[in-house]
């Protein structure tokens, strides 16, 4: 496998999906802006797209990907397990959808209690929220089928899927003056035909590793309960960013446009942590996990610490990039139409907290993959447990002195906290250990960080003037800075070696 191959595939893809994710978010701020109806929508829409997040982008590939990597290397009869795994996936799926979908008030109540005073914002919830639970169902055996395809190393067609999501929101944003307030019903539906969609186009590519078929009766052996024994921990402890900023949608229902601002601002950074965090994680998993049953401690040890590099060196310019430059990138992205001056100003404020924590939280990817490797996802949950628990903790006793910012600070703060333990129990149980090469590319990645740091500062202060609100060619300038940041660090990087050509022809 070469890494960085099969990162740059699954990270081109993404790329694709996340841009197209910026257009679907220009558009939603030009139409609906940070009011009620945004928050609204938004409430409706994080619910499925949490789980999206937390079942497609590595997290269910954490527990399934070893135990059919496993069988398929010892050519035990993997067809039969994935088939009683999915089997049982459309059983539990089916009756969580109808479940929720009847008790949809007061699970709404639970997601955003803030809203429960505004009994016309609450049932315009409940009904959008109605319209696009479905799309948990099927987007959830979409990333079943992506897991079987990344454990057979093929990365490319998993990670175009979600493309699939902004494609069909954007047509519909196209005729957002037309339909006014109509706009968030036709999103919604829009949202679950999605993840229909994804489900028949990873069906089609999927059929010449794995033909799924129905049965009444399923057999539940030691190895379907192993797996679902990891299922839900695995979930937790790899998605905990995404539940971490759950649980900070549900503290901001009680501000007015708060869950608003906190969604613009994780849309900016989460374009870094899809590539830097989980096509990193994603990667090299089926093949780590091999090594790791095969007790290649030499190749063990080459993946993790390539890995962990290759993270910091995406990760850290991006997080520093964030911080100087926070509000003109909100406002160059999202300041249109209904997105006002105010609106900009709070959302970017988010962002630098969100921009301290983005290494973190791609780190979290990272570490979580080398216990996942191992079968071990019992470490990673209870770390990940202590980590939202502490995150709730601070949110809900400096809410009421410092508003929605609380929420971005408590979850880079408790995001560090996950790092930094799953490194601690990593060293403790001895399976991990820095190599010479890392650590003198960690210090050349740290000197090409500060230098393009300082460079990018010059670009923004030079395009100070370009950059403010009422520019209208804004968002072009902030890409050329951006361009010509990254052109910098990379230049830097390949200068002082802290990244090299020939890493890209490395394999293991």
């Amino acid at each position: 496998m070469n890494l960085i191959k099969s990162t740059g595939t699954f990270s081109f893809f993404t790329i694709i999906s996340r841009l197209l994710g910026y257009v679907r978010d220009i558009l939603i701020a030009v139409f609906l802006g940070a009011g009620p109806l945004a928050d609204a929508f938004f409430v409706a829409f994080r619910i499925p797209n949490t789980f999206r997040r937390l079942f497609s982008e590595g997290t269910f590939n954490a527990a399934f990907v070893p135990s059919y990597s496993s069988l398929l290397n010892k050519k035990k009869q993997p067809k039969i397990f994935a088939n009683n795994v999915f089997n049982l996936l459309i059983l539990g799926l089916f009756f969580l959808v109808l479940t929720v979908e009847m008790l949809m008030p007061l699970f709404v109540f639970l997601i955003a209690p803030g809203f429960e005073g505004d009994s016309e914002k609450m049932e315009l919830v409940i009904t959008l929220t109605r319209i696009t639970f479905p799309f948990l169902l099927f987007i959830s055996l979409a990333s079943f089928f992506s897991a079987i395809l990344n454990s057979h190393n093929k990365f490319a067609i998993a990670s175009a899927a979600p493309i699939i999501l902004n494609i069909l929101l954007i047509g519909v944003l196209f005729f957002g003056r037309v339909l006014n307030d109509q706009l968030v019903y036709y999103l919604s539906y829009a949202v679950t035909l999605s993840g229909l969609l994804q489900f028949i186009f990873l069906y089609f590519f999927i059929k010449k590793y794995f033909s799924p078929q129905l049965k009444l009766t399923i057999k539940i052996d030691e190895k379907i309960k192993d797996f679902f024994k990891k299922l839900l921990p695995s979930i937790f402890s790899s998605g905990v960013t995404q539940i971490n900023i759950l649980v900070g949608t549900i503290i901001a229902s009680f501000q007015a446009s708060a869950v608003s601002y906190l969604y613009y601002a994780d849309r900016i950074y989460q374009i870094n942590l899809a590539i830097a965090g989980i096509a990193i994680g994603t990667v090299i998993l089926p093949q780590l996990s091999k090594y790791v049953q095969k007790k290649k401690k030499e190749k063990i040890n080459l993946i993790q610490n390539k890995a962990l590099e290759l993270s910091l060196f995406l990760s850290l310019p991006a997080s520093i990039a964030l911080l100087i430059a926070s509000e003109e990138i909100m406002s160059s992205l999202f300041g249109y139409g209904s997105f006002d001056e105010e609106g900009v100003e709070n959302a970017a404020k988010a962002l630098f907290y969100f921009a301290i924590g983005l290494p973190a939280f791609a780190l979290i990817k990272v570490f979580s993959t080398f216990f996942f490797a191992r079968h071990n996802t019992k470490i990673p949950f209870y770390i990940s447990l202590a980590s939202v628990l502490l995150n709730v903790i601070i949110s809900i006793v400096f809410f009421k002195e410092t508003g929605f910012l609380i929420i971005p600070i408590a979850t880079t703060i408790s995001s560090w906290f996950n790092a930094i333990f799953l490194f601690i129990y990593l060293k403790k149980g001895n399976l991990f250990s820095f190599n010479l090469i890392f650590v003198d590319r960690f210090i050349k990645i740290l000197a090409a960080t500060i230098l393009m740091g300082i460079f990018f500062n010059y670009l923004i202060h030079f395009l100070d003037d370009k950059l403010i609100y009422e520019e209208v060619f804004k968002s072009a300038y902030l890409v050329g800075a951006a361009i010509l940041g990254l052109t910098f660090y990379i230049l830097i990087a390949l200068f002082i070696k802290a990244f090299k050509v020939n890493d890209i022809h490395l394999k293991y």
